[in-house]
């Protein structure tokens, strides 16, 4: 690697990436939690409850957000001191339990550095990230592991002006790592100290002045932003909507480049009205361009935080349930919940909203979360992680063979995230199901774990990512990886997909493990046979068999050959010759070969 990036202006990872090969260093202790000992413990006043003559005690709206929102203002004290415990605490707790959310209240905070480990969430409270300047830092690198980024998951940055100390402002991330609503006055290297690897990654809404460095990054996605410029590719990076992005070039250099994002909305967002926390639910843009929030106020609508039961860790599904069935929406404060049956979201409109990586863990095999098939309810910024008992699904958007038209106000599902062991025994049959019409899915990893606790073919057992079953889906930025048989199965019409990133599963035994029928490997991506109408935009699959390099994969995506479902810009990648590729889609492209880990790219399907 390069020692600056003088050196080379594009650099790729020397070798192949291996998330497991330091797996002594990505086990994690478990540390105990950090008391609420900090600058602030954010709270806000709650509405009064009341007795109800059939039923439980009515559940309050608003209340004190817990000991692990610390929320921060100018005049408080020795801030870059409660920034470095956190981060000493979770800089390596690639498992643990904690979680964390760092907010910031408008105004102007000078000479810090927030370095963020796992589950730590950084935002500003202003309506505007213009609102609240750092004239700082907001870090990532991968000191913790030897430089390799490729493992730094599971954390964000919203919100926030950053004026970095040296012109650029460090973000080494791989999957599940959304920066947000970001206004970088300078720079953004996205690789990390020494330009190890790196496996990202995903911007949206956000502003960076200066120019964009992802050097060793292997792919990245951007959406409705705007960039001073964006230096190299290594293997896709695709752009929508995005000022300033390089012009259409796939395959050399790698550019998938969109004008526009069809429909977006972007996530909502915990803000300071005054005094009173508030939510702000953005307006659906269609033929997005552009950051939105660069003319004076965002459009869209606000519900103060006493609309919201502020849930916390130790709350049952029981109660999560009885606060929706009153017409409150979920804020989900920091930590891990147990939820022992389904929590169900009925009512249209309805806002579910994780702070600080908020955990569900269904028990006895339930589903964690189901959506009814109603308008506009909108998922945001927690983490699914599968319990030990197989669950049939673990997040439904719709109930099977929902049909109703969401064109108008369709549902969300933005930093969701889904986890199938790593942190323990898990199992499910499906991890995300989509029924519900015109959903869209911005910003998400599935993954079934192929390091940490609980993981082995059948130990962690998943049998399919994202299976898509209704009609006018859309997803930007689809992060899919490791599932035993088809990592997304796409079976309703006029779907669309904006960047996919996939590895097949690591430790296939062998291949009769991966046979699918007279076909070699299950398929990264599947269209159904039915499918009349599809579209995709810079989609890769990356095959790593460590357990039996000898297994051979027919092809990383597979759709019915007609003129209506349509590829841009697809490769798949044999990663240092363990295991190989026949072909790119269905019988068409260039199979992989040897062990130099140079993509096989189709252009255009068919």
């Amino acid at each position: 690697m390069p020692s600056s990036p003088t050196h080379s202006p594009t650099p790729e990872p020397s070798g192949v990436r291996r998330r497991s090969l330091l797996g002594a260093a990505a086990a994690a202790p478990v540390l105990a939690s950090l008391a609420g000992a900090g600058p602030a413990v954010a709270s806000a006043s709650a509405s009064t409850s009341s007795d109800s003559a059939d039923g439980p005690r009515a559940l309050p709206g608003g209340g004190d957000l817990g000991p692990n929102v610390i929320v921060f203002e100018p005049s408080t004290a020795n801030i870059q001191g409660r920034l470095d415990e956190i981060f000493k605490q979770q800089e390596s707790a690639q498992f643990g339990t904690g979680r964390y959310a760092l907010l910031f209240k408008p105004g102007t905070y000078n000479g810090l550095n927030a370095q963020l480990g796992f589950y730590t969430s950084i935002a500003g409270l202003g309506l505007s990230p213009d609102d609240t300047t750092i004239n700082g830092d907001v870090t990532v690198d991968a000191g913790w592991f030897d430089g390799n980024a490729t493992q730094n998951f599971w954390r964000s940055a919203e919100n926030l002006a950053l004026v970095p100390v040296s012109g650029t402002n460090r973000w080494a991330v791989s999957q599940a790592a959304p920066f947000r609503r970001m206004h970088v006055r300078g720079g953004l290297n996205l690789a990390p100290d020494g330009y190890g690897w790196a496996s990202g990654g995903y911007i949206a809404d956000s502003r960076i002045d200066g120019e964009v460095g992802p050097y060793s990054q292997q792919q990245w996605y951007t959406r409705d932003s705007s960039v001073g410029g964006w230096l190299n590719a290594v293997w896709n990076m695709v752009f929508s909507g995005v000022e300033g992005a390089p012009a259409q070039s796939f395959p050399e250099p790698p550019y998938t480049t969109l004008e526009t994002t069809p429909v977006s909305r972007e996530k909502p967002f915990l803000y300071l009205d005054g005094d009173e926390y508030r939510v702000f639910l953005p307006e659906k843009r269609t033929g997005a361009r552009g950051v939105s929030w660069g003319n004076g106020t965002p459009r869209g609508t606000s519900l103060p935080l006493s609309q919201f039961y502020v849930a916390k860790p130790e709350d049952s599904a029981a109660t999560l349930n009885q606060a929706l069935e009153e017409g409150l929406h979920l804020l989900l404060t920091p930590g891990v919940y147990h939820v022992g049956q389904t929590v169900d979201v009925k009512r249209a409109g309805t806002v579910v909203l994780g702070l600080g990586y908020a955990t569900l863990i269904p028990d006895n095999g339930v589903t964690a979360l189901k959506v009814a098939d109603v308008d506009g309810v909108r998922l945001a910024g927690f983490l699914v992680d599968a319990g030990p008992v197989n669950s049939a699904a673990l997040l439904e958007i719709g109930p099977e063979g929902a049909s109703a038209d969401h064109s108008a106000n369709p549902t969300t599902v933005q930093d969701v995230f889904v986890r199938i062991g790593g942190a323990g025994p898990g199992k499910a049959t499906t991890s995300l199901v989509v029924n519900s019409r015109h959903t869209i899915v911005d910003h998400t990893w599935v993954w079934r774990a192929d390091h940490g606790e609980g993981v082995g073919w059948e130990t962690n057992r998943a049998d399919y990512g994202v299976v898509v079953n209704g009609d006018d889906v859309l997803i930007t930025g689809l992060f899919v990886e490791h599932f035993n048989k088809y990592d997304v199965q796409w079976n309703g019409e006029r779907g669309r997909t904006i960047f996919f990133q996939n590895e097949k599963a690591y430790d296939a035994p062998d291949q009769a493990a991966v046979q699918n029928g007279s076909i070699k490997g299950y398929a990264a991506y599947k269209v159904g046979d039915d499918v009349t109408e599809h579209e995709g935009w810079g989609l890769g699959s990356y095959c790593y068999y460590n357990v039996n390099p000898s297994i051979v994969q027919h092809h990383g995506f597979a759709a019915p050959n007609r003129s209506g479902v349509r590829f841009h810009g697809l490769l798949v990648v044999s990663l240092g010759g363990q295991g190989q590729y026949e072909c790119v889609i269905n019988d068409t492209g260039s199979p992989t070969s040897g062990t130099d880990t140079v993509p096989s790219q189709v252009v255009q399907y068919p």
